[in-house]
């Protein structure tokens, strides 16, 4: 007897994002999608409920377009209740613990129930972390109400985890970008950004509200040598506002500002690869979240990771666990430096953080090392989309 098409899962997977923070968890699952993709051939459909957050990352996205698709990967609006066909795929995953829609959980429920279909594997893809306890929980199970089983996946730093968003050629591309100046160069021209030559200092900023900033500011204005901070509009201006002669929204991209040594340049928007090419190219990188933090790492610079903060300081404890990995490898006198340069950031302890980044320069050329030595060692033999997909295959 023929089976019921309207009950078949399709060969394809579908994941479901609901954006926070603007950046960070599109950031995240726009990744895994595109390297799905290319890697794996697997077709994606990527259910998002902002477009225009999305369209940040992705600027020829189309707002107003509820079904497009970029580097094979299907993009769809996502209303609630949903208002678009939904066939669901072999693998459904919900970005970050977001709530699929009640139409979603249903089908699935009837695929899981129907004796001729084969039901698709439901994950909930978790937000990374440091922490011990994520060995434990990364691939449980978790019965639902309706007798459909959810398995939670947690990307991680340990071969017990789920692993790290890296794509396949994604080290070879930074060797060759940062093995000639000239690369970083042809970037800051492009970007809009002026005066900066090979031997300056030029630090990215993406970081949250914090007077740490403004404190390093302070800093880098006295330099003996030219800084240059490059920031895009957005939270990390409000820390320096009263370094700007104009308001943070008439801010122009490609507008500067020379205070001292110190010149702070307005940074446009750019697409993950030119984002990636900007980390690359700059001589230290502040960064903050989940996407731009890991980048931050895979580009092989010292950095200040800035992370969210949340109630009773428990971010710190977040912080802390990935110090404590992080530094493992590294002489006490650098891990101790670098360490308290991102605690002193994230506490906005503006006399502490001042005194690391000074101590932070006379250990610069091992930090340099132990950053170009770590992605090989965090990337722990196999980056998050292979894990994801051998986990799919096995459960």
């Amino acid at each position: 007897m023929p089976t019921n098409s309207s009950c078949l899962t399709q060969h394809h997977w579908d994941i479901f994002c609901t954006v926070v923070d603007n950046y960070g968890d599109i950031g995240v699952t726009w990744r895994l999608a595109k390297q799905l993709v290319a890697e794996y051939n697997i077709p994606i459909n990527l259910w998002v409920d902002d477009l225009l957050s999305f369209s940040h990352i992705l600027p020829k996205l189309d707002i107003n377009k509820a079904q497009q698709s970029f580097f094979g990967v299907n993009i769809f609006q996502w209303n609630n209740p949903l208002d678009i066909e939904f066939k669901s795929g072999e693998v459904v995953i919900e970005a970050f613990a977001c709530e699929l829609p009640s139409q979603v959980k249903g089908q699935i429920e009837q695929l899981h129930h129907h004796s001729d279909t084969h039901a698709p594997t439901w994950l909930n893809l978790e937000y990374l972390s440091a922490e011990d306890w994520v060995d434990g929980c990364h691939g449980l199970p978790s019965s639902q109400p309706n007798g459909v089983t959810k398995w939670f996946y947690f990307p991680g730093f340990s071969a017990k985890t789920g692993g790290l968003i890296c794509e396949r050629d994604l080290f070879n591309q930074r060797d060759e970008w940062q093995a000639d100046p000239k690369h970083k160069l042809a970037l800051f021209k492009q970007l809009g950004l002026q005066g900066i030559n090979a031997q300056d200092t030029v630090i990215s900023v993406f970081s949250y509200e914090t007077e740490a900033l403004t404190a390093l500011c302070h800093l880098w204005q006295a330099s003996p040598t030219p800084v240059h901070a490059l920031i895009p509009k957005g939270r990390s201006l409000n820390s320096i506002q009263s370094l700007l002669p104009c308001a943070i929204e008439d801010l122009i991209p490609g507008q500067q500002f020379i205070i001292g040594s110190l010149t702070l340049h307005i940074l446009p928007m750019t697409d993950q690869n030119g984002f990636d090419r900007l980390l690359w190219s700059c001589d230290f990188n502040i960064v903050r979240g989940e996407d731009s933090f890991l980048r931050a790492q895979w580009a092989a610079k010292p950095f200040i990771w800035h992370i969210y903060p949340q109630e009773d300081d428990y971010h710190l404890v977040k912080l802390q666990a990935f110090i404590q990995i992080y530094c493992d490898n590294l002489a006490p006198e650098i891990a101790t430096t670098w360490s308290e340069v991102n605690l002193a950031f994230n506490q906005g302890n503006t006399n502490a953080v001042v005194m690391h980044w000074q101590h932070l320069l006379s250990v610069n050329l091992p930090l340099m090392q132990h950053a170009i030595k770590w992605p090989i060692n965090a990337l722990n033999d196999a980056d998050l989309a292979s894990r994801l997909v051998q986990f799919v295959n096995n459960s």
